[in-house]
């Protein structure tokens, strides 16, 4: 009750700041009546032409923003599985084959994404992620949990060393904060490969939170891709041979 009472006061307020009706008029008739007449059915309170005009404008604006938020909410995209987070960083991603990228979309309690932000871009062969500007997206963003995601300009989609220990980084900061990780998504050569089907994401805090940039170096998976490249050539000579 004593809630609600607060509610009705800041909802009057609101429309004595908003209207220019005096505000003990608005209280006089919130006293007997619905407040909401106030909005619905303006000539109840007697407004001069000044106060009317607010009040329409006032309405218009709610009712504009009632629909925009509706149509939103139906477009909104929902992760539902690894594989809807994997195609959706495909997409961002797939075409980033000259440098590195590091991309978190912040989620609501549905995991419908409220924003999605590139935190970090870097070369072919690095880039260097700051934790404390995730956290601080993350706290605009009021989110509950994260989706974190890089690309491998090398196009290998296994997750390296500093992969799994950026990760855990993540886990250790957002977890203690009821923020979720679900996952790290790693983008390569058209694919990808999700840290949370693979059994790679760190389920718990494994030390205090550490807000010190992360380093992520690349040059072992354009070695990789070397190799993989000087293999199929031998393998192409053996063949003619």
């Amino acid at each position: 009750m004593t809630n609600r009472i607060q509610y009705e006061d800041s909802f009057l307020k609101s429309i004595n700041k908003l209207t220019g009706i005096p505000i003990n008029k608005i209280r006089k008739y919130a006293k007997e009546n619905n407040p909401f007449n106030i909005l619905e059915h303006p000539l109840v309170v007697e407004p001069n032409e000044k106060q009317l005009e607010r009040i329409c404008k006032l309405n218009e604006f709610i009712a504009s923003y009632n629909v925009f938020r509706m149509n939103e909410e139906e477009n909104r995209i929902k992760f539902k599985s690894p594989k809807d987070a994997g195609q959706y960083f495909l997409a961002l991603l797939g075409g980033k084959r000259d440098h590195e990228r590091f991309m978190v979309a912040f989620l609501d309690n549905s995991n419908s994404i409220i924003e999605t932000r590139t935190v970090s871009e870097g070369d072919i062969a690095s880039a260097v992620v700051y934790p404390r500007k995730i956290l601080k997206m993350a706290m605009a963003n009021d989110c509950k949990s994260i989706m974190i995601a890089h690309n491998h300009p090398g196009g290998s989609i296994n997750p390296s060393r500093e992969d799994k220990a950026l990760t855990q980084r993540i886990v250790d900061i957002f977890q203690p904060l009821d923020i979720r990780v679900l996952d790290h998504i790693i983008v390569g050569g058209g694919k990808y490969s999700s840290m949370a089907e693979d059994g790679y994401l760190p389920s718990e805090v494994s030390d205090k939170a550490n807000y010190e940039p992360i380093s992520l170096d690349g040059k072992h998976q354009i070695e990789e891709r070397i190799m993989t490249y000087e293999n199929d050539f031998e393998e192409d000579e053996e063949m003619e041979i």
